[in-house]
């Protein structure tokens, strides 16, 4: 048999679209050609293929090889081929069963020596690879890939030898060792946080309706404080979601660690660039909105990035993906995250505070909080002061509620949703919230008023909807009510310390 297919995948976003891998053997004069959109590391194979297989103690075959890598449009990147023309051209010559590799994807680099080497971005095609029923071969250094997906039948293994050995019968598949025992990392706890009762409340709410928060107060009152302790009073993360952010992690090359127990919180600095924080690159990347898929994105100091950068924030707040385009690529990455932003009222950060240290003047005030635009706050649900605390809160001695019990009532409030509705209250849309989050007459009027006089959007008007939904929803209330609409209301009533 002269000619030999193996299957294999190309990375293309957190997609894996499959590749068939052709060696012909031919007549004529000895060589080696890789042809379907090769770039430079696919295309050095043919010496790292070449000195595997000759070390390895395989006969490499004095005819010419042409290597085709379909569907023929599609670019392919990196050296994650080396392992399945290696294997094709042992088919095609003859030195392993004809029907060797059927039901099998491979995926590995392969060192000169024959011992191969971990690949990037991997996890996206073994999921695909266990949707289609196949079998997967990866090098022994992806074990890690491989332990998120027990369910997927994946042989790992170090060197080309182990390989061609379990393929011809003469051996078995090296021991696949257990997955390592994950334990959640201890995530900080609510019960740190002194005061800050509307602050509390509204995490609380943001949490249970997967809403966006804005939190505006002086330095020093515990805005990150509030923001990194959301985490733990989230919901646990469930298996699907937790195979997508491990799939965007191995796309950034990222250690994959707890993905399966941890939702993931990204607080990237305010001088990220626009690329940092969605994504780019000539071979499109993820970016921080995507790395805090299924997650939190905090942004500290809000005012304090480009403009321009936060701009780039509206589209996936609306949509929940990010659509990256190049010349020669796209990529479409997931970037649904849950929002949490900081900022002070003022360049000082004193606006308003009762100890009358501010000295702004109000033109560098407005030019201040003029930095964030309006659409962009119109997409956010919640706005809240977090005053500065007395001294005399500071030194309580009766600790405050802590994480456990708030992440409980979280937890029942989401079960909730996703029982009479499939989604989150912030993921309400169309019919579904005129059903869900419907108004009697009184609260309607109530709605309308405040609308008019607050001169609020469209998208506020809805947004007010979810948030009172949530609210209904955490006093186990069938209906909403004035006061749950009230509440949701004073979340995006900007007083004059707000922006």
């Amino acid at each position: 048999m002269s000619l030999a297919t193996v299957l294999s995948r190309a990375p293309m976003g957190v997609d894996a679209p499959e590749v068939t891998v052709e060696v012909n053997l031919s007549g004529g004069m000895p060589g080696f050609s890789i042809v379907g959109l090769p770039e430079a590391a696919v295309r050095e194979s043919r010496d790292r293929v070449r000195a595997a297989l000759v070390n390895a103690q395989f006969e490499f075959p004095q005819r010419h090889i042409t290597v085709s890598l379909a569907p023929a449009d599609l670019p392919k990147e990196g050296s994650r081929f080396d392992l399945a023309i290696a294997l094709g051209i042992l088919i095609a010559s003859r030195q392993l069963p004809a029907r060797a590799l059927d039901d099998y994807e491979c995926y590995g680099e392969l060192g000169l020596s024959g011992r191969l080497r971990a690949v990037s971005a991997l996890l996206p095609a073994l999921i695909q690879t266990g949707q289609c029923r196949r079998r997967a071969i990866i090098p022994a250094a992806n074990q890690d890939d491989a332990d998120l997906l027990p369910e997927v039948p994946i042989q790992t293994a170090a060197h080309l030898l182990d390989i061609c050995s379990a393929l011809s019968g003469r051996g078995q598949w090296p021991e696949r060792p257990p997955a390592p025992i994950e334990t959640p990392p201890a995530l900080p706890d609510l019960g740190d946080v002194r005061g800050q009762a509307l602050a509390r409340r509204a995490l609380e709410i943001a949490a249970a309706g997967q809403h966006n928060l804005l939190m505006i107060g002086p330095p020093g009152t515990g805005k990150t404080m509030l923001a990194t302790r959301l985490p733990g009073i989230l919901p646990p993360i469930m298996r699907d979601e937790a195979l997508e952010v491990a799939s965007i992690a191995s796309l950034a090359g990222l250690e994959l660690g707890s993905v399966l127990n941890t939702r993931p919180f990204r607080a990237p600095h305010h001088s990220a660039s626009a690329v940092a924080l969605v994504g780019g690159g000539s071979v499109p990347r993820p970016g921080e909105v995507s790395l805090a898929h299924r997650g939190v994105l905090f942004l500290d100091e809000l005012p304090e990035f480009d403009r321009r950068v936060l701009e780039v924030l509206r589209e996936p707040l609306e949509s929940g993906k990010i659509l990256i385009s190049r010349a020669a690529r796209q990529a479409e990455f997931p970037a649904r995250f849950q929002l949490v932003a900081a900022m002070n009222p003022c360049p000082c950060g004193y606006a308003g505070d009762p100890s009358g240290r501010c000295r702004c003047s109000p033109d560098a005030v407005l030019r201040y909080r003029a930095r964030v635009s309006g659409p962009l706050l119109d997409r956010i649900d919640l706005h809240v002061e977090v005053p500065r605390v007395p001294a005399e809160q500071l030194r309580a001695a009766q600790a405050a509620e802590a994480s456990q019990p708030v992440r409980q009532r979280v937890i029942a409030c989401r079960s909730h949703q996703l029982q009479r509705q499939g989604v989150s209250n912030a993921e309400l849309q169309g019919q579904a919230l005129n059903r869900h989050a419907s108004l009697a007459g009184a609260e309607l009027r109530l709605l309308d008023q405040a609308v008019e006089r607050l001169g609020l959007s469209a998208r506020a008007h809805q947004r007010i909807l979810r948030v009172a939904r949530t609210i209904a929803d955490l006093a186990e209330s069938e209906h909403i009510i004035a006061a749950h609409l009230l509440e949701a209301i004073n979340y995006r009533k900007l007083d004059r310390h707000a922006v």
